[in-house]
């Protein structure tokens, strides 16, 4: 076999030990999804790139937003990390978001998933696990000036979709300038068997800019913007009856708009030091703007919103090689946000206006700061411990507002984590890790007052503390020159849960009056299993199983937990008949779902008693015509199956093409 096919099963990740290692060689579960796969998936968010991957399951509420479910956790209780700043902020609520729809997945180089809580490297929220984008970083050789560049478009035939992709480089060895902007129009969706859902067309544009300069030997220095924009999406769910419902909960209801602005300064040091042998250092700005104007079915009152959540942030890093086989890793990371709010509502028979009481305090601010170090210590020739802690603290304040006093949120604590990776055999390793989580309670949490959706309104409680996890996984990895893969079984226990639960009131509108309260115990439980196998050079095969399952304790009562992903998976084929073309056959799927919780039971998105399993077939033919031009054609759900993935609040797009072209320079 050629040294290059066997190198390709090698896989590199940094987000599970904060440096570059191999994904076989670390003791807890990670996912890559390279640039190549991101382009294949024809992803209009992020989540649709990671669709079907190992542990994570995909939610969308409405088009053009999607959350990712890893381990039956989602929103706040994931960490969603940027070019190494955290993209959750104070107002990231703890269910489906629509803010990692914010992030132009055309501009990513790769992907990687952790999964299992990795609180000790990342601090709060990394509990169900953490999801890391990485934008694209040009280079060059040589010290001559060069230029490259590419087009993308793409076709989407079940939307009628267009998305455009423009991008450049140019620079030598040591700078480097690139950039690339995005811009999408999806129109309404056709689902399985025909129907074209309402409500459903977006648009979408999005720009990014990066300059990297080496300054003096061993330092580089990277500025980076980046910008996206959804002007106005409509809230499906809000605007069309659901299960159980006869007319639709909102006349009006629209995202107007949803944007987010990120800069980052970053240095990077690779010339050793007594300190360190690697450095890296990064301040980082982000503005997040949830703007929404809405109104109840039935109702002159017209409301508008603007939620801004600024945030700030200061991170440094460092390894060193100590003593015999140590390696350690540690660093300090402060993050900052500030959060603006308004709301105010106009009559639209009268046009009188008037404030109302925003959706969260207006001036509300959190602040987070970690110490952390790590020790990648290579016990013998086949044992690899990997051991982690971190001191955290957190500081929310809310001012006083027309739903509650001024209050102030403290916490403090330690989060660790212990690793041990075995060799059995050269191509077989044993892995168990014990690892802690945490999630602080951020303004989302203590200061809501608004529509929440399943017909929910969301009053405040002051009055929270962090939720803790602690997860044992233990499995198997292999990798040799034509297989690769992991076996993962892991437990969760959760303390002090934050949860939204009934108080048994009603507004005017009808909508279920809910609150966050530290009310639940949680086990979760399952297993996460990926094969890939390579018979000859131009032949692969793959798979990839979760299966997840949650009991949730509240108020004395047992019942199965909030929106846990059934059994679900995919498997296909990849053949390379000649070395300019790629053909893909694959299929995904999901088992029914009928272990709701009480609060499934009553969510007007999720259909009664189960919701049915499902299982598309899809094939690809992608042609690389010269180094040049690139085509390639999906035919996606060829049978034109109607489904809904559990949780999702509308139903899936149905049989079509997707033509993606480009060319390069």
């Amino acid at each position: 076999m050629p040294a290059h096919a066997a190198e390709a099963l090698e896989t590199i990740q940094v987000t599970a030990t904060r440096r570059a290692e191999s994904t076989f060689q670390v003791p807890v579960a990670t996912d890559v999804v390279d640039r190549d796969a991101i382009r294949a998936a024809a992803p209009q968010t992020v989540m649709e790139a990671l669709r079907g991957r190992a542990g994570a399951y995909g939610q969308q509420t409405t088009p053009g937003q999607g959350t990712v479910i890893l381990r039956g956790l989602k929103g706040s209780e994931v960490l969603h990390v940027v070019d190494g700043f955290r993209l959750n902020n104070a107002i990231f609520r703890n269910a489906p978001t629509q803010y990692v729809a914010l992030v132009d997945s055309q501009s990513l180089s790769r992907i990687e998933v952790v999964r299992g809580p990795m609180s000790s490297l990342y601090g709060s929220d990394a509990m169900g696990g953490v999801v890391h984008m990485l934008t694209l970083e040009p280079s060059f050789a040589g010290s001559e000036w060069q230029a490259s560049g590419l087009l993308r478009s793409m076709y989407g035939s079940a939307d009628d979709s267009t998305l455009s992709r423009a991008e450049g480089a140019f620079g030598h060895e040591r700078l480097v300038v690139s950039g690339g902007a995005t811009y999408q129009d999806v129109n309404d969706r056709r689902v399985g068997g025909g129907e074209e859902l309402p409500y459903t067309g977006f648009t979408a544009s999005a720009a990014d800019a990066k300059v990297r300069a080496m300054v003096g030997a061993g330092n580089e220095l990277t500025l980076s913007l980046q910008y996206s924009e959804q002007p106005q999406t409509p809230r499906y769910d809000e605007l069309t009856p659901g299960y159980g419902e006869s007319l639709p909960t909102s006349a009006v209801y629209w995202f107007e708009p949803q944007r987010r602005d990120f800069l980052q300064l970053r240095w990077r040091g690779s010339h050793p030091t007594a300190a360190w042998d690697s450095a890296e250092a990064q301040a980082g700005w982000q503005r997040i703007e949830d703007g929404r104007r809405y109104r109840d079915f039935g109702s002159d009152n017209e409301d508008r919103e603007s939620n801004v959540d600024t945030s700030r942030g200061l991170t440094f890093q460092a390894s060193k090689s100590v003593g015999a086989g140590h390696y350690l890793t540690y660093g300090v990371d402060l993050y900052e946000d500030d959060v603006e709010s308004s709301r105010t509502r106009t009559n639209i028979t009268t046009g009188t206006t008037s404030s109302r009481t925003p959706r969260f305090p207006d001036g509300s601010t959190m602040f987070q700061a970690g110490v952390f170090v790590a020790d990648d210590w290579s016990a013998s020739e086949q044992v690899d411990v990997l051991g982690a802690v971190r001191w955290n603290t957190s500081r929310t304040r809310l001012p006083a507002s027309g739903a509650f006093d001024a209050t102030s949120v403290e916490d403090d604590g330690f989060a660790a984590n212990l690793g041990v990776a075995r060799t059995l055999t050269e191509n077989v390793r044993m892995v168990v890790n014990l690892g802690q989580g945490f999630r602080a309670p951020n303004v989302f949490d203590l200061g809501t007052f608004g529509d929440r959706p399943g017909n929910r309104f969301n009053v405040p409680n002051p009055d929270l503390e962090s939720e803790r996890v602690t997860t044992l996984d233990a499995g198997w990895k292999v990798q040799s020159d034509r297989l690769d893969g992991e076996l993962i079984g892991y437990y969760s226990r959760y303390r002090d849960k934050i949860t939204s639960v009934l108080t048994g009131e009603v507004t005017d509108s009808g909508r279920l009056i809910v609150q966050s309260r530290n009310a639940a115990r949680l086990e979760l439980y399952g297993a996460e299993f990926v094969l890939r196998y390579r018979p000859s050079d131009s032949v692969d095969w793959h798979t990839q199983l979760t299966w997840t399952r949650g009991e949730e304790t509240l108020a004395g009562d047992d019942h199965p937990a909030d929106r846990i992903p059934p059994l679900n998976g995919s498997a296909g084929i990849t053949w390379r008949p000649a070395t300019d073309w790629t053909l893909d056959g694959w299929l995904n799927f999901a088992d029914r779902q009928d272990r709701y919780s009480p609060r499934d039971e009553i969510d007007p998105r999720i259909r009664p008693v189960s919701t049915p399993g499902w299982t598309t077939w899809n094939v690809r033919a992608a042609w690389e015509a010269s180094e040049h031009v690139y085509a390639s054609l999906q035919y996606g759900n060829i049978g034109d199956r109607r489904y809904r993935e559990f949780g999702s609040g509308l139903d899936a797009p149905g049989r079509g093409i997707v033509l993606t072209l480009e060319l390069r320079m």
